[in-house]
This record gives structure tokens, C-alpha cells and sequence, in this order.
């Protein structure tokens, strides 16, 4: 009878100490989209740190884990004429954010300027665009020409995926607040074959 009682004990402390890592520190994700390809496929698997963005802001280039503002869901701007008008989204769809968890990569942070042109960014006033050898760039969506620049705000962040005429983002519903980060990713473990950092 000790022995099954110390089993369940172990069992139990184990599972709470998984609890635990998931809710505070790690955490798994799946990639439910195309959004992020090539650098990740549909059903790809990552590991989310959740500790990291309490001590700092995540950079340019961070791939991270968020819940994007309920507009998401239609793609609606928080400012009715946007973004049709030549720049990106400025403001985020009032109301909160989404119960959905995307993955995107962090393109511009507060105090940025940002224009969007063939799928390509250009932060800052610069004529030429940032490198990014992981993109797979669209001239030709709707959403990948958007030459007039926009400010991005103090504490905000402006997403993007990777695939760039396939990803619905910060340029169709703005940019995210700090406290909607869940974490970064920072490795995929599966499939096999892509296990690595991020």
C-alpha cells in the first residue's frame, strides 16, 4: 500500500510541477497557420518562453506569441478607413484582445516609423528594406503595399508573419500592447527533422 501511495504522490507532483513550468515558464505551441512559413510550417511545434519579456522588451526579428486584438478575427482596423488609405493599421480594434493565441514575428517597436512595400519593411525612413532572408514576400497582396509610414506607439508592438501575402497581421489590425505578449518562441521541437532554435 506505501508503494501506491509514493506512486501517486509522484504522479501527482509531477503533473503539478508540468502545470506549473506551462503556466509560468514554458510553454507548447502549435503553429495552426501558414502564416510564419518558411520559417514554420503548419503543425509545427515550439516551446514559448514566458519569463524572458517580464524583465525586457522583445526586439526586432523575436518571433513571439500574443493574443491579437478581437478585431483579428475580421480584420478590422481600429480606425474604420484603414488601411486603405496607403499605410497600415495605426490602431488596434478597440475592445481587448482575441481568446486566440497567434504567432507572428515582431517587425517594428514603440517609437518606430514603418512602411510596407512588395511585402518588404522599411523602418525608419530608410530607402532600403530591412534584412530579412526568412520572408516569403508577395508584391502583389493587398496588404503587402503600404508605402505611407505609420509611428508605431510607446509599449506596442507590430507584427507580421513570414509569410507575407498569407498572413493576416499588425497591417490589417495594428499593433499589440506589451501586456497581450504571452512569450517568445525560442525552439521547435517537432517535427524530428526542424528540431532547433529559433
Amino acid at each position: 500500500m506505501n508503494s501506491l501511495l509514493e506512486f501517486v504522490l509522484i504522479v501527482a507532483v509531477a503533473l503539478g510541477l508540468a502545470l506549473l513550468i506551462q503556466a509560468f515558464l514554458v510553454k507548447p505551441f502549435r503553429i495552426p497557420s501558414g502564416s510564419m512559413e518558411p520559417t514554420l510550417g503548419i503543425n509545427q511545434r515550439v516551446l514559448v518562453d514566458r519569463v524572458t519579456d517580464h524583465f525586457g522588451d522583445p526586439g526586432r526579428g523575436t518571433i513571439v506569441v500574443f493574443k491579437p486584438p478581437k478585431g483579428a478575427d475580421d480584420n478590422s482596423c481600429g480606425i474604420a478607413s484603414e488601411p486603405n488609405d496607403g499605410h497600415a493599421c495605426q490602431k488596434a480594434t478597440p475592445g481587448g484582445h482575441s481568446s486566440q493565441n497567434f504567432i507572428k514575428r515582431i517587425v517594428a517597436v514603440g517609437g518606430d516609423t514603418i512602411a510596407v512595400k512588395k511585402g518588404r519593411v522599411y523602418l525608419n525612413g530608410s530607402k532600403t528594406p530591412q534584412k530579412e532572408p526568412f520572408i516569403r514576400p508577395d508584391p502583389s497582396c493587398g496588404i503587402c503595399n503600404l508605402p505611407k509610414p505609420i509611428k508605431i506607439p510607446p509599449g506596442y508592438f507590430f507584427m507580421m508573419g513570414d509569410n507575407r501575402g498569407e498572413s493576416a497581421d499588425s497591417r490589417e489590425w495594428g499593433p499589440v500592447p506589451k501586456r497581450w505578449l504571452i512569450g517568445r518562441a525560442f525552439f521547435t521541437y517537432w517535427p524530428i527533422d526542424r528540431i532547433g532554435t529559433l
